[in-house]
């Protein structure tokens, strides 16, 4: 590979990751409760786990973010009809 073109495929890289670090240390303390009401109750170590997954997966956070209405809807499987009594 040319070193121009490595060099500019670090740079991009870089620029990703350090965009990315931005956004996720507020999602992890701030804003992963708007995509899971159980998140809202996550303790310090839990948020510290959400910093590197939110580091990669920014865009994608972000647009969820983004989006209005309610948080996802709960599954749907065979255990929880039979937990509702659903069969």
């Amino acid at each position: 590979m040319p070193e121009p073109l490595a060099e500019a495929v670090i740079r991009a890289a870089a620029i990703y990751l350090g965009a990315g670090l931005v956004f996720a240390i507020p999602f992890a303390w701030r804003w992963a409760g708007r995509l899971d009401p159980v998140a809202r109750e996550g303790t310090g170590g839990f948020r510290i786990l959400l910093v590197p997954g939110g580091v990669l997966l920014w865009p994608w956070l972000a647009v969820r973010l983004l989006q209005p209405g309610p948080h996802p809807p709960e599954e749907r499987n065979a255990h929880r009809r039979m937990r509702d009594g659903v069969r």
